[in-house]
């Protein structure tokens, strides 16, 4: 019968994607490394307009497998016994109204499943009903429903006990204890509100390190935004006792955990830390080797950008529902060495890897296939199976470049820029150089070792020579412009030496303070004038540098000149015929007329006199400037 259907889904929908191999970097439209796309389902053929949560059911009978999507109008129920051919059987609609927010657990062939719609409760559903599903899809109805929370956003299972927990529930705002042991009469059994609100959690049979509580039921809660993971033994439901609750550093929103197959490490995910803070997406590993004491043991950074959902532990392997970056799979084998490694992925969202609550949602990896399901927000269901281990080596393809050295005489080298043209046929990989940082010390050629490295660790190296150069100046401290007056008793101003003098200083990156050239050199004496005085530095790479400023001499008045300039009289002023210049103390030595074009009319040196008489009758009529001594300068009227 199940062939029958199998054959007739195929025949008449397009639905399904078959299975499109990881080649080069992508899987169709799909990026990816180390997994290949089985099967792909879209949210139309689902009649929906938005997934979250998934779980999965393997039939005991017979080991057929099941995906069970969470969406936000019902349950989906999708046959993926040929994983390339999967069959969409149905949709379980919500028990009340729709919500973003659904979750699915499976126990003895039966699913729980919860939601954040008001007065939901737990539907429950019995999956051998899905052996036999004629003319797919159909309409689902539930089989029990228990009604004694309402909303809850989420629902976990022991299945050793028989004990359901609906976590972040209206009752208890921690988890709410319900016996399933007869799966079609649930039992209200208490709840725990002890350490805050619970918004995703773990419960085990606890069979780790910790002695003290082997064989004990260990509920593990993170706890949303309150901050924490609790860390709860549950075995007595009357009488729930908080064990430990576990804090860190950069806290966002504490979403989900789970533990290491050992039940020795617990690995967290923080769904707002990637936005708030700014880092790649951040697993943070505790060790539970005492449950009464656990530790922040250390902090896993992955390879984007994108915000972390959720995860789950098979072997040494942890998959990671990563939003925008799809699925990811990371080595924990070395985790008790603090090592965790992607080894690789499946991208369900190929449009970016940003910090943002697009893409996968949530990723099923136990099924007894090998298959792993990925539930898309907006893209539905994924199938997905890891590929065959890549073996290849990348190729390392170098070029030569040359760097500057910056202001401080170092240089920092991307190892893109040495990168010639480096692939693998996974489409990623990384670069690393032996040597990336130089300085002062290293101007000229030096051969340098890249390092190409893709996901599977598989690697390539080549050499590249990189030059590196000094190209900066040296940087003046040049002087504004000035103006001085002369030398004491002498009618010239000297030059000093500006650099000695500290007045004028230059810096290079790389020879400290190098040499300064003064022009003119210092110890020329200059007259009353304007001159440009200039400075010139060069470094031992042979850059230079040039700076000058604008120095007036001019003769500065002394205490006697401004005496001389108070004694002085013309009269008559305004005159015809004559004037008479008079000098109260100081003599007058020489006289200079000009008129307003700055033209000399009149001139008379080498006088010793404190009185003078200059005839100006032949001066045109007008204003005139008379200069005495080369100091005072006064007005003159030709009438």
């Amino acid at each position: 019968m199940k062939q029958l259907l199998l054959l007739a889904f195929v025949l008449c929908s397009t639905a399904a994607l078959a299975q499109t191999p990881c080649i080069g970097g992508m899987a169709g439209a799909y990026p990816c490394n180390g997994y290949d796309l089985q099967s792909h389902i879209p949210l139309s053929t689902m009649n929906t307009t938005g997934a979250n949560d998934s779980w999965g059911w393997i039939d005991p009978n017979n080991n057929d497998e099941y995906a069970l999507v969470g969406l936000e109008d019902g349950t989906a129920f999708i046959d993926i016994s040929n994983p390339n051919a999967p069959v969409y059987l149905g949709k379980l609609p919500t028990q009340t109204s729709s919500s973003q927010w659904r979750d699915i657990k499976v126990y003895n062939n039966y699913a729980f499943i919860v939601s954040e719609a008001s007065g939901h409760g737990i539907q429950i559903f019995d999956l051998t009903r899905l052996r036999n599903v004629s003319n797919p899809p159909v309409t689902f109805t539930v089989d029990a429903h228990f009604n004694g929370f309402g909303s809850a956003h989420n629902i976990v299972i022991n299945g050793d006990t028989g004990y359901a927990y609906g976590v972040g529930a209206d009752t208890y705002v921690g988890s709410h204890f319900v016996n399933i042991q007869d799966p079609l009469n649930p039992i209200d059994a208490g709840g725990f509100s002890g350490d805050g609100y619970t918004h995703d959690a773990q419960v085990v049979t606890y069979s780790g390190p910790d002695a003290t509580y082997l064989g004990r039921e260990i509920l593990i809660s993170s706890s949303g935004s309150d901050s924490v993971v609790s860390i709860v033994d549950v075995t007595d439901k009357s009488n729930p006792q908080s064990i430990a609750t576990i804090s860190y550093s950069n806290v966002g929103y504490t979403h989900q955990a789970w533990f290491t197959e050992d039940q020795r490490y617990l690995l967290l995910g923080d769904e707002f830390d990637e936005s708030a803070v700014g880092f790649n997406t951040r697993t943070i590993v505790f060790d539970l080797l005492d449950l009464d004491n656990p530790v922040m043991d250390f902090e896993y950074f992955g390879p984007t950008a994108a915000i972390d959902h959720n995860g789950y532990v098979v072997g040494n392997t942890y998959f990671l529902a990563n939003y925008s970056a799809g699925m990811r799979a990371i080595d924990i084998s070395g985790i008790g060495s603090n090592s965790m490694n992607e080894i690789g992925f499946f991208d369900t969202y190929p449009s970016n890897n940003n910090a943002n609550f697009s893409g996968a949602w949530n990723v099923y990896p136990f099924f007894n296939s090998g298959n792993i399901m990925i539930c898309d927000r907006s893209g539905g269901f994924f199938l997905v199976k890891s590929s065959s281990p890549d073996t290849t080596d990348p190729v390392a393809v170098c070029q030569n470049i040359t760097i500057a050295l910056d202001i401080n005489g170092e240089a920092v080298v991307n190892p893109a820029l040495v990168d010639g043209g480096s692939f693998d046929d996974s489409g990623f990989f990384t670069l690393q150089l032996s040597e990336n940082t130089f300085d002062c010390s290293q101007i000229g050629p030096q051969a340098v070792t890249l390092t190409v490295t893709d996901p599977s660790g598989n690697t390539d190296s080549c050499t590249a020579t990189i030059t590196v150069v000094d190209d900066l100046a040296p940087q003046l401290d040049c002087l504004s412009n000035a103006t001085v007056g002369y030398d004491p008793g002498a009618d010239y101003y000297t030059l000093p030496d500006y650099a000695l003098n500290g007045d004028i200083t230059a810096t290079d990156n790389c020879d400290g303070t190098p040499n300064i050239v003064q022009t003119p050199s210092a110890g020329t004496q200059l007259t009353e004038g304007t001159y440009t005085i200039n400075f010139d530095s060069s470094d031992s790479a042979g850059n230079s540098n040039n700076c000058s400023f604008v120095l007036t001499v001019q003769e500065i008045l002394t205490v006697d000149d401004f005496s001389f300039e108070r004694g002085i009289t013309i009269f008559p002023n305004p005159a015809a015929e004559t004037i008479t210049v008079g000098s109260q103390h100081i003599p007058i030595t020489s006289i200079k007329v000009f008129d307003v074009t700055g033209k000399q009319v009149y001139s008379q040196y080498n006088m010793d006199t404190l009185s003078e008489t200059v005839a100006i009758d032949s001066f045109s009529k007008g204003l005139y400037f008379i200069t005495l001594n080369g100091l005072v300068t006064k007005r003159l009227i030709k009438k």
